[in-house]
């Protein structure tokens, strides 16, 4: 188990800014096992009606995992991505869920698509500097 201290520096590491050009990955482990698990919650109550309790999606909600949702995004900001959620889900009123569980609900989708945990949490304000790679680099 480590210790309070390699808790706190990991935590720290995971917050300095990548340097100047340089995204950090969803590779990288960006979010926490404890977060997705508050996500897969969340998913379940708000999200899994529409796109399957899988995420493998259903009828007029596409798939959150998988190949062509990697496709679809890979390259792009995790921020992009969060703000698809922010904006529009779930689509009959999408301020029921605030932005801080949204955060928790894609740290549960990168959990399920394979992607590594770390030892922070994924937080809001650092999704511009994530990009989200279909591979590993």
């Amino acid at each position: 188990m480590p210790t309070r201290a390699a808790v706190l520096a990991a935590w720290l590491v995971s917050l300095a800014p990548a340097p100047a050009g340089q995204m950090r990955s969803v590779w990288d482990g960006v979010y926490t096992v404890e977060q997705a698990q508050r996500g897969a919650a969340l998913y379940q109550t708000h999200c899994a009606s529409c796109h399957g309790v899988a995420l493998t999606g259903a009828e007029a909600a596409p798939a959150l995992t998988g190949f062509e949702f990697r496709s679809n995004w890979s390259g792009l900001p995790l921020g992009e991505l969060f703000e698809r959620l922010r904006s529009s889900m779930p689509p009959e009123d999408p301020g029921q869920v605030s932005a801080r569980d949204k955060v928790d609900v894609l740290a549960h989708l990168l959990a399920v698509g394979g992607l590594p945990a770390g030892p922070a949490e994924l937080a809001r304000d650092a999704l511009a500097g994530i990009r989200f790679e279909a591979t590993k680099p």
